[in-house]
């Protein structure tokens, strides 16, 4: 977190406020410099909804309360589906995505265009935490985390001629995303309890989408738990297996030396999604 930001000058700012049911946290920042960044991340109480949660924070956070450029808003959850542009048809958002999840009355269903990889991205948002942002945040624009995690892969999979599988482990949650130049194969999201899950799933979906186990790469992002036995282990099976580390990823920018800022949130900054 930058020590001197200034929220004097916020309506040059963009906000981005990122929920999740392991920790909210928001930020605010001007896209123009890259040392103007200010990161605070905010802990729920256990035993609150989201929806009280949320109301909460907007409550008692000060710097939520300036004027914005801009403001993001971003849930974290599994419950997305990205339906292929030629496919997609807005006035049947609803019945896409009830296809595949069971319908919820306490929820909405909203979607995310995404030019890079071809896809619009639907999901669910509760309605009472909707309504509460919304009417703090009139003109807010709203996103799941996938969005920007896909985006940001789409375009980095059109280098070199290999298939490629990105690996996003937060929490406990593995979102693997794999790309043939640019074309999206395959975004799903997998519970995993201990690392042997992790190792399963990856080889797997290796597995079944027909992946080389010389040519074709692997890349591992977020927060890895026995990250050195977890890599040690895929080589065995997998030539090309890397580490993305923020730092360099994001040309060593202000926010990726932030640690506790996830990955799907620094991705956000870079696609403007």
């Amino acid at each position: 977190m930058t020590e001197t930001f200034n929220f004097d000058h916020s309506e040059q700012y963009t906000l981005s406020i990122r929920l999740s049911t392991d920790g909210f946290s928001f930020s605010a920042y001007n896209p123009m410099q890259n040392h103007s960044f200010h990161y605070t991340p905010y802990k729920p109480k256990r035993g609150l909804s989201m929806g009280a949660n949320v109301k909460e924070m907007l409550q008692q956070n000060k710097s939520l309360k300036h004027s914005y450029k801009r403001i993001r808003i971003y849930t974290a959850n599994s419950n997305y589906l990205p339906v292929p542009f030629e496919l997609f048809d807005e006035k049947q958002t609803e019945t896409f995505y009830t296809q595949s999840y069971p319908k919820d009355s306490n929820s909405l269903i909203f979607h995310n265009i995404l030019p890079k990889a071809n896809v619009a991205m639907l999901y669910a948002l509760n309605k009472t935490v909707y309504q509460l942002l919304k009417e703090q945040f009139p003109e807010a624009r709203f996103y799941t985390t996938a969005s920007p995690l896909t985006e940001y892969f789409a375009g980095k999979s059109y280098l070199g001629n290999s298939k490629k599988l990105y690996a996003y482990l937060q929490g406990k949650l593995l979102t693997i995303l794999c790309f043939d130049r640019g074309k999206l194969l395959l975004l799903n999201s997998f519970l995993c309890k201990q690392t042997n899950d992790y190792i399963y799933y990856l080889l797997y979906t290796w597995k079944q989408l027909g992946y080389d186990q010389r040519q074709d790469e692997l890349y591992l992002a977020g927060n890895l738990p026995d990250r050195n036995m977890l890599v040690l282990q895929l080589k065995k099976y997998l030539s090309q297996v890397y580490l993305i580390h923020p730092t360099d990823e994001f040309s060593r920018s202000e926010f990726s030396k932030i640690e506790k800022i996830p990955f799907d949130l620094l991705t956000s900054f870079l696609c403007d999604i």
